[in-house]
């Protein structure tokens, strides 16, 4: 891969609606690491990628974002310490490929602002 010019994903933008609310969230019942916040954003650690919630600066930029599948090592227990943090899910843990010996399951959730996201695990099928 040539990487004079896009090396990896460096951060990835999830417009709110209310930045307060949305910082509870994906502190609290994610347990993402809060890196600092201002008026208009905050910026969260993921394992070497930045999130960033904000507030957007125009009507236009005040939709929806892209689904981020967040990678977990064990999706089920990880599932169920998210609904007792109060996540609200989608749907329940399932298998939605399988390529040799290796199962990708998914669950999907929304936050506060109306963003869906996910789960994703790789597992080895026994």
């Amino acid at each position: 891969m040539n990487t004079d010019f896009i090396q990896k994903i460096g951060q990835i933008g999830v417009p709110v609606k209310d930045l307060e609310r949305a910082i509870h969230f994906y502190k609290e019942q994610l347990n993402l690491p809060l890196l600092f916040n201002t008026e208009t954003m905050a910026f969260f650690e993921c394992n070497g990628l930045r999130l960033l919630l904000s507030l957007p600066e125009k009507d236009e930029f005040a939709s929806a974002s892209s689904v981020i599948y967040f990678q977990v090592e064990h999706i089920k227990n990880t599932y169920e310490e998210f609904i007792r943090n109060g996540v609200t899910f989608i749907d329940e843990p399932h298998i939605v490929a399988k390529m040799g010996q290796t199962e990708t399951w998914m669950t999907f959730f929304t936050d506060t602002e109306g963003n869906t996201h996910a789960l994703i695990s790789e597992v080895h099928a026994q």
